[in-house]
């Protein structure tokens, strides 16, 4: 099993900054992915960004790309989702999530963490 655990979240004015990080633990050498999603509410889960951990290849939703920056620590077991000139509309849960595909699809990942709640005013 592996467990991930979310930090980062917060309330924010539109165009501030946040940066989120997802611990893994476990059988982490199990994982060749790490990804983000986000869900708001009455809405269904999204995909935001996915990054393979051997060779730091990414993917990025459309609705994202160019204001946010996924990055991992390998030493750290540790991902990182680096968030700029945020917007209401980013107003989400984000979870946090690992597994063996390089996919945008949330049925390509094993493991999910508690997700962390992000929201951004006008």
């Amino acid at each position: 099993q592996v467990q991930l655990v979310e930090s980062g979240g917060g309330s924010v004015q539109a165009g501030a900054s946040l940066r989120l990080s997802c611990a893994a633990s476990g059988r982490t050498f199990s994982i060749y992915v790490m990804g983000w999603f986000r869900q708001a509410p009455g809405k269904e889960r999204e995909f935001v960004a996915a990054i393979r951990l051997s060779d730091g290849d990414k993917y990025y939703a459309d609705s994202v790309k160019g204001r946010f920056t996924i990055s991992r620590d390998n030493a750290k077991n540790t991902v990182y989702l680096q968030m700029n000139s945020l917007k209401p509309e980013d107003t989400a849960v984000y979870y946090c999530a690992a597994g063996r595909t390089f996919t945008p699809r949330n049925v390509g990942y094993d493991y999910w963490g508690q997700g962390t709640q992000v929201t951004v005013s006008s």
